[in-house]
Parts: structure tokens; C-alpha cells; sequence
């Protein structure tokens, strides 16, 4: 894992191996632990990769997602988390072992509301994911790492292809 200095400060580097390492390192917390989800819960979008990838390493087959908007840009986030369409069903929830998967846990906001949305449900809902922060304000079940910096994904560490970007940014 590399560390780089850029105009907004030190940045924590993941790279696409060490990403797939992080993501069964993750995935065997949860097996160590006992807990054995019947769904995964990815929050999109930064946690559609990681909540993939710890399914795929799970083996479970029951895979969700919840769209939650809350960073607007590199430490910029609107007011409060909020729910964007199209929206899970989360009917068959009730009952069920659900294991919520995010990119970071920065300020826990949104793995906050997530959590409380699904205990709402009535799931037996556990967290995991790649980074906490210190700051946050909830304690994920599963974390792969801690840190302080902010983190450049292989996901999103190039800009948006769009008509002021290529393919060959």
C-alpha cells in the first residue's frame, strides 16, 4: 500500500492486488467470527467493488444495494446521508443474517443509516469494510485496515469519462 502526497494532502493508495487481498482478508473475518450471511448489502457506490468481491469470497449468492449519496466530492457532503432510487426491497429482510459492505467508514454517517434502516427491518444486520476512519461515528463489525487519510480507490482513482475526459486520461 502506497501513500502520496497531492494538493489535497497524503493520500492512502489501494491498488487492484492489494484490493483483492483486503476483500478475502475481509471476507475471512466474517467466516472467523461464526456470522454467515445469507445477503450482502453493498452501498453504492463505493462499496459495489468491495461488496462484490466479499460475496463472491463468502459464496453468498444473495446480493443487494442500497444507493446512498452523501460525499459530494474529496471532503465536501451534503447535510445528510440520503437514500437515491431505485430503492432495495427489503420485504425478505426480516429474519435474515445481512452483511452491509462500504468502501470506508469515514465519518460513519452512512454506514449509520444503513445499519438503522435494516434494524428497522428486523435483519440481523453486521458491517464490514476496507477502511475506518478514526472519526467515525460507528464501529464497523469487520474492518480490514484503520487510517487517517483519505484513500484513492483503483475504482475511482481515475476522473469520470465524460465529455471533458478520455478513455486515455
Amino acid at each position: 500500500m502506497a501513500e502520496i502526497l497531492t494538493e489535497h494532502g497524503i493520500r492512502e493508495v489501494l491498488e487492484w492486488d492489494e484490493f483483492g487481498v483486503a476483500a478475502r482478508e475481509l471476507a475471512q473475518q466474517v467466516v472467523d467470527s461464526g456470522f454467515v450471511p445469507d445477503v450482502v448489502v453493498a452501498i453504492a457506490r463505493g462499496g459495489l467493488v468491495p461488496g462484490g468481491a466479499v460475496a463472491y469470497a463468502l459464496g453468498t449468492k444473495g446480493v443487494g444495494t442500497m444507493n446512498i449519496e452523501f460525499y459530494t466530492d474529496i471532503g465536501q457532503t451534503l447535510t445528510d446521508p440520503r437514500v437515491l432510487p431505485p430503492l432495495m426491497d427489503t420485504q425478505e429482510l426480516p429474519g435474515q443474517k445481512v452483511l452491509v459492505v462500504d468502501d470506508v467508514a469515514d465519518s460513519g454517517r452512512t454506514l449509520a443509516l444503513v445499519m438503522e434502516m435494516l434494524a428497522k427491518q428486523g435483519a440481523d444486520a453486521r458491517s464490514a469494510v476496507l477502511y475506518t476512519k478514526p472519526r467515525s461515528i460507528i464501529r464497523p463489525t469487520y474492518s480490514w485496515k484503520d487510517t487517517d487519510e483519505w484513500i484513492t480507490f483503483p475504482w475511482s482513482a481515475l476522473p469520470p469519462i465524460g465529455q471533458d475526459h478520455s478513455i486515455d486520461a
